[in-house]
């Protein structure tokens, strides 16, 4: 049997695991403080809206009901931001050993392992008892949530000729995306109908169904699929430059941290990444603090901004390979993609924390995720670029643990910069993070290619 496009099934999978992914990780978010809105008929005849407080936080006595309600709201945060950075912890350190772990099983394995585990653990997360148990699910939780993406960017270069990757890794980006904009409408809605225990034993069980064709399809790499035809495997061969490459030997972490050029990914994304972090984190939290949003409320809303993710991902993927269609070097088609995905995000941040509406601040977060997305497929590509089949998930898991290490600096300060409900500086630091990561790439990456060795 011969598939035509094999390739595209493949990435196909990979898409669907990774809004798996995103669901599972947004399950906590979501169902943190859940507060509902009701109508009630006084006995005078007037209807009142009254706020009925809910949610995990509060489902396991985590939340002092003898606060003020500010108090208890900033309780909530501090104590979310614990947990996220615990996940974040365990999520940085699966980063760097999933690489290793992607390049030596290879993907197949690698992304059999990293679903498993994480769909266990987030259906254990129901039987949480207190704070402890809940982190300690959420850390298991992020040990198996961050293969992917090495493993991904790995597969690509596996499946995929230079010119297609970062297309493929644009397809990767907007799954992500759609499963932040499935997150807020789907958990809600489980949680609203069975309670929060339920929401994660069905979201977590949809990762570990996944391996079951997952295994099925993916039997091999192209070079010895037997389903892959003549054509399509002549096509990705020959349209990967590495390839030529002979008797090639993995890279350690010392070898890697002395090549200048890497610390593009490894910086880029330590400044950058910690944006979509924040958005996929404390999104929710801010619609209903700064809006006054309940959980169905959030649930109309908070997945606009990840339409706008999810065009920029596929944008920004198809407009480097454009520009290499039209002669241009990979080194320049990377570069421009880059940049202008960055002018795209800093004047909708500083619009998003200007206005008062929510709707407005959703429709510019949305402008604002689709340059990050824009830039953020092409940085995550430049691992293939830059590195050859053994090392790239490596270099790749680098750069996950530098987005950890700066997604978990935000994580610190966040609450505080947030007290009284004052978003402002939320939105201004992130800002700031933009031209540092252009900046990092233009200084480490003088030229993107597999022909250039820069030392540190």
């Amino acid at each position: 049997m011969k598939i035509k496009g094999l390739r595209w099934i493949i990435l196909g999978l990979i898409a669907l695991v990774t809004i798996i992914n995103y669901l599972d990780r947004g399950t906590l978010n979501y169902m943190w403080m859940a507060n509902q809105k009701h109508e009630v008929t006084l006995a005078d005849g007037t209807v009142e809206i009254q706020t009925e407080k809910g949610g995990i936080a509060r489902d396991l006595n985590l939340i002092d009901e003898t606060l003020t309600d500010e108090q208890q709201q900033q309780q909530g945060k501090e104590l979310l931001a614990l947990i996220t950075m615990c996940f974040m912890i365990a999520y940085g350190i699966s980063q760097l050993f999933s690489g290793k772990m992607y390049d030596k099983i290879g993907t197949r394995k690698g992304f059999t392992v990293s679903a498993l585990l994480w769909g266990a653990a987030d259906a254990l997360a129901s039987t949480s008892c207190g704070l402890k148990s809940l982190t300690g699910f959420r850390m298991a939780l992020g040990l198996g949530e961050a293969g992917p993406w090495p493993g991904t960017t790995k597969s690509n270069a596996e499946w995929f000729p230079q010119k297609e990757r970062a297309l493929a890794q644009g397809i990767f980006g907007a799954a992500a995306s759609m499963g932040s904009i499935l997150a807020p409408i789907i958990i809600p809605l489980i949680f609203l109908a069975f309670g929060w225990r339920w929401t994660f034993v069905v979201v977590g069980s949809l990762g570990i169904i996944w391996v079951i064709p997952w295994l099925i399809i993916n039997k091999k790499s192209p070079k010895e699929h037997p389903w892959i035809t003549d054509e399509e495997r002549d096509y990705i061969l020959s349209g990967q430059p590495e390839a030529k490459i002979v008797d090639e030997q993995p890279k350690t972490w010392e070898q890697l941290l002395s090549e200048r050029k890497n610390y593009a990914v490894i910086l880029g994304r330590f400044f950058l990444d910690p944006i979509w972090w924040m958005f996929v984190t404390w999104l929710p939290i801010y619609l209903m603090e700064a809006h006054n949003l309940d959980i169905k409320e959030i649930a109309m809303t908070a997945w606009v901004p990840y339409v706008g993710a999810a065009i920029g991902s596929v944008l920004g993927g198809w407009f480097s390979g454009w520009l290499m269609k039209l002669g241009r070097t990979v080194n320049y088609a990377r570069k421009a993609a880059i940049v202008l995905g960055a002018l795209i995000i800093i004047p909708s941040m500083i619009g998003a924390a200007m206005t008062s509406s929510a709707w407005v601040a959703v429709i510019l977060m949305a402008v604002v995720l689709g340059g990050y997305q824009f830039t953020m497929t092409n940085i995550q590509t430049l691992a293939s670029d830059m590195q050859t089949g053994k090392t790239v998930g490596s270099l790749a898991g680098l750069g996950g643990v530098a987005a950890v290490l700066g997604t978990i600096i935000m994580m610190l300060v966040v609450p505080q910069i947030t007290q009284g409900g004052n978003w402002l500086w939320f939105f201004v630091i992130l800002a700031s993070l933009v031209p540092l990561s252009v900046g990092s790439i233009f200084l480490f990456a003088r030229h993107i290619g597999h022909d250039t060795q820069d030392k540190a």
